[in-house]
């Protein structure tokens, strides 16, 4: 067989659904444990050096969104974070395994938003710490990051998909 014929038959990887709470949970476990630490290690508002040139520390505590959207708005971030949560792992749960970057980007979603969800419906806010130092960009913290790396997984799967559709 040539190897354009082995590759057409090569198998997807997946991930089973439990794999992906186990993901989920770890990452809101890191997310919380990051909010803790910055909690008890910075003090508000005051930067504090990390990665010089790159990255700050600086504990603030945001009430709204991403980008100053909906400041104040806890209530309303903290009934959509839990819509979004519900409907996450509902979509996880449907079936018993997934193609990994659809995985990955679900299980991504799923431990950023309860991180942030956990924040606004336990303290009135989400804790947020990481400041990029050379452009100006909101300060943000570990759940913000692992949605981030969702959308990216999201966009490689729609590629992935997009391609093997093309190829056929």
């Amino acid at each position: 067989m040539n190897p354009a014929g082995r590759a057409g038959q090569r198998t997807r990887r997946s991930l089973r659904r439990e794999a992906l709470l186990v993901i989920s949970v770890a990452m809101v476990i890191l997310d919380q444990w990051s909010k803790h630490w910055a909690h008890s290690a910075l003090i508000l508002g005051r930067p504090m050096p990390w990665i010089p040139g790159l990255l700050q520390l600086r504990l603030v505590k945001n009430t709204g969104a991403a980008f100053s959207l909906f400041t104040d708005s806890t209530l309303f971030l903290g009934v959509l974070s839990l819509l979004v949560t519900l409907g996450v792992g509902a979509w996880i749960w449907r079936q018993p395994k997934r193609d990994v970057w659809m995985g990955l980007a679900l299980a991504c979603l799923l431990g950023g938003t309860l991180g942030n969800g956990i924040d606004r419906w336990r303290l009135g806010y989400v804790t947020d710490f990481l400041e990029l130092v050379p452009i100006q960009f909101p300060i943000f913290n570990w759940a913000d990051v692992v949605i981030n790396v969702s959308v990216v997984c999201f966009a490689i799967d729609a590629f992935r998909e997009r391609r093997g559709h093309d190829e056929s």
